[in-house]
């Protein structure tokens, strides 16, 4: 890969964001490692010693096979694949027909993909008997949420001893938009080598129909709002005016493992903005000294913009307006969310939802940092589980 080297940055406290960096080439060979004062050229053996020390997350709840299967074709071969389903088990088992689908995709690639049930008996146990029962409803099971999916991925992918981790929805329409996400991933950490490291991707462009012709929209609806805020938030903390946030609804990112267990995990469509508010809250320096840092360790979080454009399943309106209300949530609750800023979002709200606006966001569940788990205890627990029932499927 061809790809930019960052030209702006903020640093706040042990925290540095760089700005969106362009990719140049998808697929620059094989061969010596260069970079210029513009340009860093990554060779595919290096992107590809990466990728096979990561894991990518698939969170899945009632999708079309057909869709699954595409994502599952575009995630490069070296990565370890987990599949976290919340689909229904009666009276259609429609994670047995997942399975299936898994079974069938590793039989044609050689490869073996971890597959596992949000609502398993065993991992609600896990969860229970190594302290982290904030996680489980009131039948004691996991509760349902893309966030709880990704906590149960991140905790699969460090008991498969990975090194990084990354998420891709499931209802991306184009393999070859999840190949080069990943790819891209690869390429952070390689341009970011550090212990903690967070990789975001911006959508080059995101089609839909306009009177009978393709329109590439560059912005979501949603990311408009959430980054916009965002980008006032670090303006007040900084007292320079910013707009380096582009990501702050990236679905598709991906960090190392050392630093997915520091971070704490919002419940609904607001985990992507939480990490970003997490960050600040916990390596700013900002109203305290970070924390979990070793001396001189400082944390980095890079934006890429793919190339190939973003096509996803469309949810409705109300879905958008329900992803910028759970964002926007978790900007105004932070403890570093000022008064000033706190006006603009029940602003932003009251013009989006007019008579229906509440009075104030409703705040999101905050699950704690996975930090906070007895691993050997929860990994234990769910072993004897996994022997039981045998979620991979495929061959090594």
């Amino acid at each position: 890969m061809r790809i930019e080297i960052p030209r702006d940055f903020e640093r706040i406290g042990a925290l540095q964001i760089f700005g969106l960096q362009k990719v140049y080439e998808l697929d620059s060979g094989p061969g010596r490692r260069e970079r210029d004062s513009m340009i860093e050229r990554l060779p595919s053996d290096t992107l590809y010693d990466i990728m096979r020390e990561m894991a990518i997350v698939v969170p899945v709840k009632e999708e079309r096979l057909k869709l699954i299967e595409g994502v599952l074709v575009g995630i490069p071969s070296p990565c370890q694949v987990i599949l976290v389903s919340n689909s229904a088990r009666s009276p259609i088992d429609r994670f047995h027909m997942e399975q299936e689908t898994m079974e069938n995709f590793s039989r044609f690639t050689d490869k073996k993909v971890l597959v596992v049930h949000q609502k398993d008996p065993t991992l609600a146990r896990a969860f229970a008997e190594a302290g982290y029962s904030e996680i489980l409803d009131d039948d004691g099971l996991v509760r349902s949420g893309k966030a709880e999916g990704m906590i149960m991925g991140t905790l699969m992918a460090k008991w498969l001893g990975k090194k990084y981790l990354g998420f891709v929805d499931s209802d991306n329409y184009l393999p070859g938009a999840v190949h080069e996400y990943v790819k891209e991933y690869a390429a952070g950490f390689a341009m970011n080598p550090g212990a903690k490291t967070f990789v975001r991707i911006s959508w080059h462009s995101k089609p839909k129909i306009v009177e009978s012709n393709l329109f590439f929209a560059k912005w979501g609806r949603s990311s408009v709002h959430s980054n916009h805020i965002l980008n006032r938030l670090l303006t007040n903390i900084t007292g320079f005016e910013t707009e380096i946030v582009k990501t702050g609804n990236a679905g598709e990112h991906a960090l190392t493992l050392d630093l997915a267990l520091t971070l704490e995990y919002a419940a609904g469509y607001a985990v992507e903005t939480h990490h970003f508010i997490n960050l600040l809250q916990e390596y700013g320096g900002i109203d305290r000294p970070p924390r979990n840092l070793r001396p001189g360790e400082r944390v980095t979080l890079c934006q890429i913009e793919s190339r190939n454009p973003h096509m996803h399943a469309s949810k409705g309106d109300d879905h958008v307006e329900d992803m910028i209300d759970a964002s926007l949530s978790v900007i105004y609750h932070s403890r570093l969310c000022p008064a000033s800023l706190k006006a603009e979002i029940m602003a932003n709200i009251r013009m989006r939802r007019g008579d229906n606006a509440p009075a104030e966001p409703f705040p999101m569940r905050i699950y704690p940092a996975l930090s906070q788990i007895d691993l050997p205890t929860f990994f234990e627990r769910w072993q004897a589980g996994f022997r039981r029932h045998s979620p991979v499927v495929g061959s090594s």
